[in-house]
């Protein structure tokens, strides 16, 4: 049931909500939090954290992948960022990082990003992570997927990311470009897909239809994104992830007991907001500002997606990501600062025990509350 308020006499407006606006719920029943379980399984591939790293440059490197695969989570790699056009994109990484000025920053940047795709490249970023002997993951988005899935497949990735601030599965082209086939696609592919972002019931079902293994949930709502402001699109996290794991709900019964795993991805910058993601349905979450304050991130304090660089709608900006510890800390412990921005497996682990929940899917039933900001 959902309720509509209105706001002039030509216009009503769903009211959703934020996770700011909301709070789970302590019941009678606690447990030590050695007694709980954060692990998720999707496909074949096992994880002992709901944890995926944003494929964004700022976020993601081959090395921090590796880093954050062995700390029982999933890295993604960019593979149109400058890990895949440059033999050298460290340097270049360090380079940005001293530039403070925002425009110069952006025209920089743009450069950089303007170098062309090297399918060689791809290869030997996933061919490094494999080597680590961990889970390897790389993202693309929906108009490159294309021209390059093949590269990517041949190199051995275990799970295909296809991200996009928006991803339908009925997108509309100009004449003369062929749009991607999402259900033929993943139909003939022989790795799992994870594909997104969607924000509504009704796309993500669509998109749940195409064979997607797993649903990014959100879009414009990270720390570097201004498409609230560039395009006048919201989406308010916790509404969305509990729509979307409407539509898992109802698709599994649907096809007859397919499970459609939702990642939140967005609006996510502290083990508050992870925990709350979880406890609206998600079934892990896709964090980029909460890495990007690595010591040892990729970004150097600083953090971007694409959109920062767009030749002409840029619908990010490069923000300062303010640095915490090590990733290992802000993944695991432990934390030095009390505002939610280190140990977050163990914060999920201490919410978890506090309602009395001993794995993700039973958490997913916690009470939750909303409450007037």
């Amino acid at each position: 049931m959902s309720t509509e308020i209105e706001i002039g006499r030509a216009k009503r407006a769903r009211r959703v909500y934020t996770f700011d606006e909301i709070g789970i719920v302590p019941t009678r029943r606690t447990r030590d939090p050695e007694l709980v379980s954060t692990a998720w399984t999707i496909d074949a591939f096992h994880f002992e954290i709901p944890v995926i790293g944003a494929p964004m440059d700022s976020v993601m490197s081959p090395a921090a992948a590796i880093e954050l695969g062995r700390l029982g989570g999933l890295g993604v790699l960019n593979l149109e960022g400058l890990w895949t056009r440059h033999d050298d994109p460290d340097t270049l990484l360090g380079e940005l990082a001293g530039i403070t000025d925002a425009i110069e920053a952006v025209r920089r940047m743009r450069e950089l990003y303007a170098a062309p795709i090297r399918p060689e490249l791809i290869r030997a970023r996933l061919g490094e992570i494999r080597e680590a002997g961990v889970t390897v993951a790389g993202a693309l988005s929906p108009h490159r997927t294309a021209e390059f899935w093949e590269t990517v497949v041949g190199a051995g990735v275990d799970l295909f990311v296809i991200r996009g601030n928006t991803v339908s599965a009925e997108h509309v082209s100009v004449e003369g470009r062929e749009p991607l086939n999402l259900k033929q696609f993943i139909y003939e592919l022989d790795v799992p897909v994870i594909v997104g972002g969607v924000a509504t019931y009704q796309s993500a079902l669509h998109l749940m239809r195409t064979g997607a293994a797993g649903v990014l949930v959100g879009f414009g709502g990270g720390a570097s994104s201004t498409t609230r402001a560039t395009l006048g699109i919201r989406a308010p996290m916790a509404s969305a992830i509990a729509d979307v794991a409407g539509a898992r709900t109802d698709y599994l019964d649907e096809s007859g007991g397919r499970y459609v795993h939702v990642i939140a991805d967005g609006g996510l910058g502290t083990s508050g907001d992870l925990i709350k993601a979880v406890a609206c349905g998600a079934d892990a979450v896709m964090l980029g500002t909460a890495l990007a304050r690595a010591t040892d991130a990729p970004g150097r304090g600083w953090h971007w997606g694409q959109e920062a660089h767009h030749e002409d709608l840029p619908r990010g900006k490069r923000v300062r990501a303010d640095r915490v510890a090590p990733l290992a800390e802000i993944i695991a412990g432990p934390a030095n600062v009390a505002d939610g921005t280190a140990n977050l497996i163990g914060s999920l682990r201490r919410a978890m025990a506090t309602t009395g929940y001993s794995d993700l899917k039973e958490f997913q039933r916690v009470d939750v509350v909303h409450a007037e900001r």
